[in-house]
């Protein structure tokens, strides 16, 4: 198993539609994320810096790497992009942490 830590930006206003929105997650995105091997996935708000903190698990680099070329996640990024900075392709801007510590 694989921990990730990521760090994305809502924009300042939008925090309710934003934990809207992923609390009616579509089903077929659920489906999609289990499907690459997502387990365990949450996000966390810092409403001070609009920062969103990411954490899942996955079961696998190259499987999860192929996630965003699905149909789906294309769909989620586009419905996403009026929430959150976003890039070109719509993807979420992001910056993956490095895990410098765990305990179980």
């Amino acid at each position: 198993m694989v921990r990730k830590c990521i760090v994305m930006k809502v924009f300042s206003g939008f925090h309710a539609e934003y934990k809207r929105r992923h609390d009616e997650i579509w089903p077929e995105m659920v489906e999609m994320l289990h499907e690459y091997g997502a387990k365990n996935y949450s996000i966390f708000l810092d409403a001070q810096t609009n920062s969103l903190i990411a954490y899942l698990e996955i079961e696998d680099e190259v499987l999860w790497s192929k996630s965003d070329a699905t149909e789906i996640c294309q769909k989620w990024w586009a419905y996403m992009k009026d929430v959150m900075e976003t890039n070109e392709d719509n993807s979420p801007v992001s910056m993956e942490l490095k895990e410098l510590f765990h305990l179980n």
